[in-house]
């Protein structure tokens, strides 16, 4: 089967081959040259053979797909010039809506532990030695038992390291507090970019992603509007989307149509800046998460924003416009152009200069798995509708969506700072006790024993050198009492908190 997406200028239709759709696939060009549009095509395709669909949606254009299309303008001619079928073509789709934030979709979160302390360390901006003790502050969490939720938990988590330093040092290394502190800064910056909503329960299943309704795959779509508006937030929450789908979900093998498929806008942020060892992570996930029966797809400007290694992983291309004005857009035109398949018939380096807006260079993979030769296709129309909903109207769809009722409320369960903040009440309590133990021995045994030898002494009246001797030997006797009194004490408390 394939999922028709275009028409050469020979009248050919041309398409990803379902079974190759698990083999990702980029979608690259200028701004404007009709990126959106081949992104929301290849979606309604997918959607419409029952593949559950996610996507980026970075400029809040694509909330149209829950209604279907108008016959009018620019979709009418091209219905017409391709002989799609007229108002029959047109259809909306499946959405469920969803924002990090909480305003304008189902609330999306995840928690600390899940996150982990790479993507993490990426989304604080840490260098090698933070990274270092963020990593041995996992650890300590995990050896304790200790649940890492939200941000107050990882607080908690590095104060509590901070305070025990010592104690850790031997058997988990060094604690620097400088990087304590530099990692409680970057939480505090990360708060005030609203990361407070990116953490917490409960926690995205993905098994919801992954659903049908009517016999069409649900297309999940993230408003990102103002999460873009936090680069390593942005890139640091879709990696582990990545991440989870390649840990969680099942083998398949070479299934006849995906299981999911992603499509990443702005791509270029998931890489920029990146360390080695996590483009290194992103190119492993992205190379073995097809047998998972998972296809992502890259949408970038210029080719040339992705790794090779990551590139060379991406099958199926569908190269719009690129304007070469500078060495850089010139380099970038010839390196996308060695990436396809010759066609002699085509030169790609003068034509990706010349495309039309719909128009684009398009080369899938076969039944095979060969890329076919590059050809220029007209892209075809989306079905659903292009005008974005209204505010309204998208506060009705998620409101009436099943997931929202389960995953709008935050629910504060209990983690590593409630169990940390109870181990310091106990341990309060404990002093407090151990306190009052010290001055009833003062006031009980020294008293009574000076009441004993002297008998009562008016104030301000002077103990002989006899007296003092005497006083001396006592309280050394009551200090040794007292250790006795305090150890069985702190005993007593201490085992109470390891029960």
């Amino acid at each position: 089967m394939q999922y028709s997406l275009a028409q050469t200028e020979q009248g050919q239709i041309s398409g990803i081959t379902a079974k190759m759709a698990n083999r990702h696939g980029l979608i690259a060009g200028a701004t404007g040259t009709g990126k959106t549009v081949t992104l929301r095509k290849m979606a309604e395709a997918f959607s419409d053979d029952g593949v559950p669909v996610f996507l980026v949606d970075v400029k809040g254009d694509l909330s149209g797909l829950v209604n279907a299309g108008e016959l009018q303008g620019k979709i009418a001619e091209r219905i017409e010039q391709f002989q799609l079928g007229g108002q029959d073509y047109l259809s909306g789709y499946p959405v469920s809506f969803w924002d990090v934030f909480g305003e304008t979709g189902i609330p999306l979160r995840t928690t600390i532990s899940e996150m982990g302390p790479l993507l993490l360390s990426r989304l604080l901006n840490l260098n090698a030695t933070q990274e270092g003790l963020l990593n041995l502050v996992f650890r300590v969490a995990d050896d304790k038992g200790l649940l890492l939720i939200d941000l107050k938990d990882l607080r908690a988590m590095l104060k509590y390291v901070a305070e025990n330093a010592k104690t850790f040092q031997v058997e988990y290394g060094n604690v620097s507090a400088a990087s304590v502190g530099a990692i409680q800064r970057a939480l505090l910056t990360l708060e005030n970019e609203g990361a407070t909503n990116l953490f917490g329960e409960p926690a995205l299943n993905l098994e919801d992603w992954l659903q049908t309704r009517d016999g069409r795959g649900v297309i999940n779509v993230l408003n990102s509007e103002k999460l873009i508006n936090s680069p390593r937030m942005y890139s640091a929450f879709l990696l582990w989307l990545m991440a989870e789908l390649f840990e969680n979900l099942p083998e398949v093998g070479d299934p006849d149509k995906p299981k999911f498929v992603m499509f990443f806008d702005e791509a270029h942020l998931l890489f920029d800046g990146a360390p080695s060892v996590l483009v290194d992570k992103v190119e492993q996930v992205v190379r073995l998460i097809r047998s998972k029966g998972v296809g992502i797809y890259f949408v970038t400007q210029n080719p040339l924003d992705l790794p090779d290694t990551v590139l060379g992983q991406l099958g199926n291309r569908v190269q719009h416009a690129l304007r070469a004005f500078t060495p850089r857009d010139q380099k970038a035109v010839k390196s996308a152009a060695e990436t396809f398949r010759s066609n002699p018939k085509v030169n790609v380096v003068e034509t990706i200069s010349t495309l039309g807006v719909g128009q684009a260079l398009v080369s899938f993979l076969d039944e095979k798995g060969m890329p076919t030769p590059v050809e220029i296709a007209y892209i075809y129309p989306p079905k659903s509708r292009l005008k974005p909903l209204g505010a309204e109207e998208r506060q009705a769809q998620v409101n009436a969506d099943d997931l929202f009722a389960y995953y709008n409320a935050y629910v504060d369960n209990e983690s590593a700072f409630e169990v940390l903040n109870q181990q310091a009440d106990l341990a309060a309590v404990a002093q407090k006790q151990v306190q009052q133990a010290q001055e009833e021995n003062d006031n009980g045994i020294m008293g009574s024993l000076s009441r004993m030898i002297f008998g009562t002494k008016k104030k301000g009246e002077q103990l002989t050198v006899t007296e003092q001797v005497v006083s001396s030997v006592a309280k050394s006797v009551g200090r040794n009492i007292r250790n006795q009194i305090t150890k069985q004490i702190m005993r007593g408390i201490l085992g109470a908190l390891k029960k």
